[in-house]
């Protein structure tokens, strides 16, 4: 019969294996000077040596019955955890270790699993890094921009980082932020609309523009670290970490990303508010060369997966073109059918996510060994946490069906092809029907999506998106054709993907669904007062005498219906043409910001450096700029708010 088995990993597991070894050793200790000592006072003598006194707290809470007939056993288990019959309910914790987490909400459930964490390990600050929180603008419809509001290189904006929404590992710097003349704008700003000084809103003005690490501020999905690249400012909603050693960085993102930093981090702070101060006491271990190589390693990789899916974004900064057509992706030529393509998509992104969450899984075994946290406690800190959110390569889609994800790609292809058009045109402006000498959006977005799958048969490619568009998948219009997509698709679109911050404006004659007589897409950051007179004196006036020229022929031939046909349309866009006028003026015709005010209003602007008339200030922002278009009823069936 061959020896018993010793389970040396579930001996060193014991949470109360400190206790019982020093209980014996005080026992034999005391034997040998022929003292009898019982386990109770030797117990009680650890206590005082070692532990100091014991606090001891009752979750009673989930007791308390409900309504659908549960009982009220909060009394019950009282009894039961004081006589020691259910240690479920009872947490008796040293009171060293409240000691060790000083400041910490009383999470006494966790303390006795993470207080050691805190006597061994160093603080992230000030061992690792410096925490600090940024900005607070006060006046972020002044101050703040999303990105493509502003042309490329627009001087005088810089990227911001302000929290946003959960992501792990990666997030796009999608905002920007008025830093004109180091500031000044709204240092004056500060100076004049709040009491005291700036700078107890502009905070750690030094770390500005550095690389570093930053987490949105409040989020009830869980703590997410992300990097934070050079060249930014941070707000107080997006505070950032900036590590002592550069090479710490990805070591860092790892391990404040882990489930057992965010165990730890609950601790300390308050559900759904990751404030600097609890970050800062975050216990790191110091790095050595080995951590840096494979947890940083792992976080390095889940960051470079999601960036790179991110290229294909149009709404990212580091947007390329999209992911249908990107050739590091797929190879659109030999891929065949576009059919065939979006299958390809779909197979690619679920291997990315598998990828990556095995990543994940990984890194936090990792962790739990750097840590030193035992099989036993790594199951309570999982259980206690419940369920986290995924990785997933494609955050804005997460939670959306197999049709959802592939319907999304067909409108990035077509929306693509749209702006594409918009940024090589002259002027900005491009008709949805041949007026002014130009040839119709649809035509141009044909010969776009020609050249886009150039060698394969344009007609052929037609026809596949239009079968995809024709197919009924919840939260997409079905539209019958192209040319339906962009009369009566592309902008409520367009404004949602560009968060209600459109920059391709749909002007239109009719609103709903029906056909309109005159219809063009305008430019944001190239519709100036001059474009607003062109649109005018050229497009909407040549479409116009088009009307009068073909009601006139149809009168001569004794066509009656086609004749009320074309007057009907030469009197929609003369009342499209009147509304355009009164924004070009800036009219007020009622009480400030009524209705009937076309003007730009900045009310943080002086009278004297309002716009008069249509002459938009790119500062200003798409939502004020906007507005006048939308008080007239001029753009097409979306509604930005």
């Amino acid at each position: 019969m061959g020896r018993k088995r010793v389970n040396i990993k579930a001996i060193l597991g014991d949470p109360d294996l400190r206790r019982k070894l020093m209980v014996s050793t005080i026992r034999a200790t005391q034997a040998r000077e022929d003292i009898e000592t019982t386990e109770e006072q030797a117990d009680r003598a650890y206590y005082v040596v070692s532990e100091g006194e014991r606090a001891t707290f009752f979750d009673l809470a989930r007791f308390k019955g409900s309504k659908r007939g549960e009982d009220n056993r909060r009394h019950e288990m009282f009894v039961r955890s004081l006589r020691g019959d259910d240690k479920s309910a009872r947490y008796d914790i040293p009171r060293r270790d409240f000691a060790a987490i000083n400041g910490a909400p009383m999470a006494y459930s966790r303390i006795g699993y993470i207080a050691h964490l805190f006597r061994e390990q160093p603080a992230l600050e000030p061992a690792a890094a410096k925490a600090t929180k940024g900005i607070a603008t006060t006046a972020d419809w002044i101050f703040v921009r999303e990105f493509w509001e502003l042309p490329t290189n627009y001087p005088g904006w810089v990227p911001f980082a302000k929290g946003g929404e959960y992501c792990r590992f990666y997030s796009d710097v999608h905002l920007r932020l008025l830093w004109r003349d180091d500031g000044a704008a709204l240092y004056e700003y500060l100076e004049e609309k709040t009491s005291g000084s700036p700078t107890r809103w502009i905070n750690a003005v030094s770390y500005y523009f550095r690389p570093g690490l930053t987490w949105p501020l409040r989020t009830q999905r869980g703590f997410n670290l992300r990097v934070l690249p050079a060249g930014c400012i941070f707000s107080h909603k997006g505070p950032s970490i900036f590590p002592k050693n550069y090479d710490d960085t990805w070591y860092i993102l790892g391990v404040g990303n882990s489930a057992l930093a965010e165990y730890i981090l609950q601790s300390l702070t308050s559900f759904g508010s990751w404030e600097v101060g609890p970050v800062q006491k975050l216990p790191i271990p110091s790095p050595r060369s080995s951590d840096r190589e494979r947890i940083g390693g792992i976080a390095k990789a889940i960051h470079a997966a999601k960036a790179s899916w991110d290229e294909g974004n149009e709404v990212s900064t580091s947007f390329t073109i999209p992911w249908c057509l990107n050739e590091a992706i797929i190879d659109v030529e030999s891929t065949g059918l576009f059919t065939k393509t979006l299958d390809f998509l779909r197979h690619y992104e679920d291997i990315e996510d598998a990828r990556i969450r095995t990543l994940y899984a990984e890194l936090n075994d990792e962790i739990y060994r750097r840590y030193g946290i035992p099989d036993t406690t790594q199951k309570i800190i999982e259980y206690t946490l419940g369920s986290r959110p995924p990785e997933v390569l494609w955050p804005q889609m997460e939670g959306k069906t197999v049709e959802q994800k592939r319907m999304e790609h067909v409108w990035r292809l077509l929306s693509y092809a749209v702006k594409r058009v918009l940024e090589e045109d002259d002027d900005g402006i491009v008709p949805f029907k041949a007026v002014n000498g130009e040839p119709r959006l649809l035509d141009r977005v044909r010969h776009e999506l020609a050249s886009l799958f150039h060698g394969r048969d344009a007609n052929q490619v037609e026809v596949e998106l239009v079968n995809e568009l024709k197919r009924s998948v919840k939260g997409y219009r079905k539209c019958e054709s192209l040319g339906d997509w962009l009369d009566n698709v592309f902008f409520d679109y367009h404004c949602g993907l560009y968060k209600n911050r459109p920059i391709f404006w749909h002007i239109a004659s009719s609103q709903g669904t029906g056909p309109f007589a005159f219809g063009a897409l305008a430019h944001y950051h190239r519709f100036d007062k001059n474009r607003m007179a062109k649109l005018r004196a050229s497009y909407l006036r040549d479409a116009m005498e088009e009307f009068r020229r073909e009601a006139g022929l149809a009168d001569k031939t004794g066509r009656t219906d086609d004749k009320l046909e074309w007057q009907a349309r030469l009197e929609e866009t003369l009342v499209l043409d009147k509304k355009l006028q009164a924004i070009q003026e800036g009219r007020n015709e009622g009480p400030e910001g009524g209705d009937r005010d076309f003007r730009i209003l900045t009310p943080w602007k002086s009278a004297s450096e309002r716009p008069k008339g249509w002459d938009p200030d790119i500062d200003d922002g798409v939502k004020v700029n906007i507005e006048p278009f939308q008080k007239a009823g001029v753009l097409r069936i979306a509604k930005v708010v």
